[in-house]
């Protein structure tokens, strides 16, 4: 079980800008076809908790995308969440924006998969 960044995807210039020393914290356009706009990334992996956020200019990431950048950061058999909180605790900065969490070290519990 991995978390893992794809190197060739991230942006290394700019005030923003990382490179590998960084390990799994930086900003990352993934593009998932030719021709698409690529999906912002930011990932990161502090305060006991693996994160990427997927953000798009005009619009929220479909299901296809978000399992896209999943499979990209995470191993297959790794599993991830996507957290509705309660409503007091919501923090919108970007109005395109959804993500992906996996606390370190613990194992999630998962319904039965027939529920899933």
């Amino acid at each position: 079980m991995a978390f893992h960044v794809p190197e060739k995807f991230r942006m290394v210039k700019g005030h923003m800008a990382t490179n590998e020393s960084h390990g799994n914290n930086g900003i990352f356009f993934v593009p998932m076809r030719p021709g698409m706009t690529p999906l912002r990334t930011i990932a990161s992996d502090s305060k006991g908790w693996e994160h990427v956020s997927v953000s798009l200019p005009a619009r929220c990431p479909v299901w296809e995308e978000m399992c896209f950048i999943k499979e990209l950061f995470w191993d297959d058999e790794d599993c991830v969440l996507q957290y509705h909180p309660p409503k007091s605790e919501y923090v919108n900065d970007h109005p395109y924006c959804l993500h992906l969490w996996r606390p370190i070290g613990i194992v999630l519990p998962l319904p039965d998969k027939i529920m899933v």
